[in-house]
């Protein structure tokens, strides 16, 4: 089963596992209003570091278990050690069939160029467990979240209700869109 070898690197950021006592430096993130509007509504706010605590152990029980190369991890700034966001690779819903990148970064750490080095990363990463093709989806209004994927290389693909049961975008890379351009 491949996992990631403890971590990921680029030249400013590392890419491991979270740890239950990220929870402080994770409620910074998926505490962050600006953050939690656009979550999935599988995965919502989290206001308490208590809180924050439980979905951690959740994320890091499940991690061994989910099918590769899935998983959810931990984004931090090579330099000074801190946690600025998360990452995760995931099955989407409703058939479990396409792969969906997903990032998440704390607010005052945007601008910075964090997700789009962190997602490539981790794209490239995960083409060399043998997947095809990477999804990313954002709803029509988050334009922040659309910007990312297109910085990414991902080519809009159309628009869809199928995941998560609202309007969303679909952009797509595969291993050929890499050295595009």
């Amino acid at each position: 089963m491949p996992d990631m070898t403890a971590e990921l690197r680029t030249d400013r950021l590392i890419i491991r596992d979270w740890d239950v006592d990220d929870a402080e430096a994770a409620l910074a993130v998926y505490g962050a209003h600006d953050v939690a509007r656009w979550l999935t509504p599988q995965m919502r706010a989290v206001h308490d570091t208590a809180a924050m605590r439980s979905v951690l152990h959740a994320w890091v029980e499940a991690q061994p278990n989910l099918v590769p190369p899935a998983g959810r991890w931990a984004i931090v700034r090579a330099d000074d050690g801190e946690l600025i966001g998360g990452l995760s690779l995931r099955l989407l819903p409703p058939f479990e069939e396409d792969f969906e990148l997903s990032w998440q970064l704390r607010p005052d750490t945007w601008g910075n160029g964090y997700a789009t080095e962190a997602s490539q990363r981790l794209i490239r990463w995960a083409f060399e467990q043998g997947i095809e093709e990477v999804f990313a989806v954002a709803r029509p209004d988050n334009t922040r979240a659309i910007a990312t994927a297109r910085r990414l290389g991902m080519e809009w693909v159309g628009e869809t209700e199928k995941y998560y049961d609202r309007r969303l975008q679909v952009f797509r890379i595969r291993p050929s869109d890499l050295d595009r351009g």
